[in-house]
């Protein structure tokens, strides 16, 4: 049994991460401080042989006893929230936490991905983005913490891979969905499914016309555990081209999947928010073999299902 440790393992995309290693037959050893991560979202778990969980701040050096086969670092203050709350700790996640995760790997030859953000483009003037697009990121506007943290972290994975020959591996990942995002998450998709149930406005900033293009959870897990148990170094999109969609289209798909009587409301634009994002995943076809399966309203669906509410009926 290989084993494997996922950083931000009580997240929402860890604790996905953590089902699906399990279910192929790892041993999980979970690594979160529960800034943004919640022991619900592992409870299932806790009482399986095969995993473990570790409660620490990635910014501390992670010391563990046993071999390590894998090294997956999700941990991260991905919403705008959190690391507009705590940009201090944005940077040291994105810094001495992926150094520490590094570390680690190096430690025990482990091979290492680091789960990067599709926020690398910034607000991108190449449409859709491959990969070579190096960006066009503001580094000391509100949502530089992250986006260079980000960035920072790509740059010291690759330098690990270089100099220290760790097996390394690096996904950008544009915007994912599904059950166990938080509901004061602050992304549009928990956003509009939240307000939704509560039959509140559904708030759309700017004139809704900046578009995402949004992937299901269970399709971006198969694609991370694609290139974690490829060859592939280089950094690779994940994510969902064929459903780019407007703000404005989102939140009215919500509300037609879940029958909410909800109006539409703008308000400001946030700086520096992003105007368009689809990925070119190109290489994760040709490279990994991997697609995105889960259309938008089926992916709604099973999220408004495992939130316990039954969607309109198709």
């Amino acid at each position: 049994m290989s084993t494997a440790v996922v950083t931000g393992g009580a997240g929402f995309l860890g604790s996905h991460l953590c089902d699906y290693l399990l279910a192929h037959g790892h041993r999980v050893i979970c690594v979160d401080n529960l800034e943004t991560g919640s022991l619900e979202n592992i409870e299932h778990n806790r009482d399986e042989k095969a995993f473990t969980f570790m409660y620490q701040d990635v910014v501390e050096p992670i010391w563990i006893d046993e071999s390590v086969d894998y090294v997956f670092h999700l941990a991260a203050l991905a919403s705008p929230v959190d690391y507009m709350r705590l940009p201090l700790h944005s940077l040291k996640v994105g810094s001495y936490g992926t150094h520490n995760a590094l570390g680690l790997a190096k430690w025990k030859r482990a091979r290492f991905l680091i789960s990067s953000t599709s926020e690398v483009y910034g607000d991108p003037q190449v449409h859709p983005q491959p990969e070579t697009y190096w960006g066009n990121v503001n580094p000391i506007g509100p949502r530089g913490v992250y986006d260079e943290a980000k960035r920072y972290a790509e740059a010291l994975t690759m330098a690990y891979h270089g100099q220290q020959g760790v097996n390394t591996a690096i996904a950008r990942i544009f915007n994912t969905y599904g059950p166990r995002m938080r509901k004061n998450d602050g992304r549009a998709s928990s956003n509009f499914l939240q307000q939704a149930i509560d039959g509140k406005p559904l708030t759309v900033y700017g004139d809704g016309s900046q578009t995402r293009s949004m992937c299901y959870v269970d399709d971006l897990i198969r694609g991370l555990y694609a290139l974690a148990t490829s060859d592939e170094h280089l950094p690779v999109n994940l994510g969902n081209p064929d459903h780019e969609v407007t703000m404005l289209e989102l939140a009215e798909t919500v509300i037609r999947v879940t029958g909410s009587q909800s109006e539409i409301i703008f308000e400001a634009l946030p700086v520096d928010d992003p105007q368009q994002r689809r990925p070119d995943i190109t290489r994760a076809r040709q490279i990994l073999g991997w697609e995105p399966e889960v259309d938008l309203e089926e992916g709604l669906r099973r999220w408004l299902k495992a939130l316990g509410h039954e969607p309109v009926p198709v």
